[in-house]
């Protein structure tokens, strides 16, 4: 199935208020960000760990989970965040959904994620209260924005798996299904 990246950008920088404004903060403080993100992420996996329902996705993946989440979040402050890294996302979403990871993990796991970046903001930029807001303003949407774009993967595969429990009942083969769809739309 072909996505519309272009569109799914707009609609989830809309949604999270993700304005070019704060992509910009998220690039200006980038440098003094990224080399804390190892932290971030060994708390961030640590808490997770915690979490029984967690472990079978973690065990012996935990070390390599590591490094992509570091690139991830790195990422959040130097990547465009265009229809590219949408489809990133999006990808990302669907091997969620391909390893059976219940959607309540992502939204979790972004909260534990905001936890520690909000710390982390106020530990560097506390001193100047406008700036801190501004910038977890920008963390906010562009975690939110990110979060969006993964979920989308399991709206998809929901919407694909009733499609298949639809023709499997009705004995409606795909191709008159699509012929159908195709006439109701015009």
């Amino acid at each position: 199935m072909a996505h519309d990246y272009n569109r799914l950008t707009q609609y989830a920088k809309m949604f999270t208020g993700l304005t070019p404004e704060h992509e910009t903060i998220l690039k200006e403080i980038g440098p003094q960000i990224t080399p804390r993100l190892k932290a971030v992420t060994e708390e961030f996996y640590e808490q997770l760990l915690n979490v029984p329902e967690a472990k079978t996705f973690l065990e012996g993946r935990v070390e390599a989970l590591k490094m992509t989440h570091i690139k991830w979040l790195e990422g959040l402050f130097n990547n465009e965040l265009g229809p590219a890294y949408t489809e990133q996302m999006y990808n990302v979403g669907s091997v969620h959904v391909k390893v059976n990871l219940p959607v309540e993990f992502m939204s979790g796991g972004m909260t534990l994620i905001n936890n520690r970046l909000i710390a982390l903001v106020v530990e560097l930029f506390g001193n100047d209260p406008a700036r801190c807001q501004q910038i977890l303003t920008a963390i906010s949407a562009v975690t939110g924005f990110s979060l969006i774009t993964m979920q989308q993967s399991y709206q998809e595969a929901t919407l694909a798996e009733e499609l298949e429990k639809f023709l499997k009942i009705s004995g409606m083969s795909r191709a008159l299904f699509k012929n159908l769809a195709d006439a109701y739309k015009n």
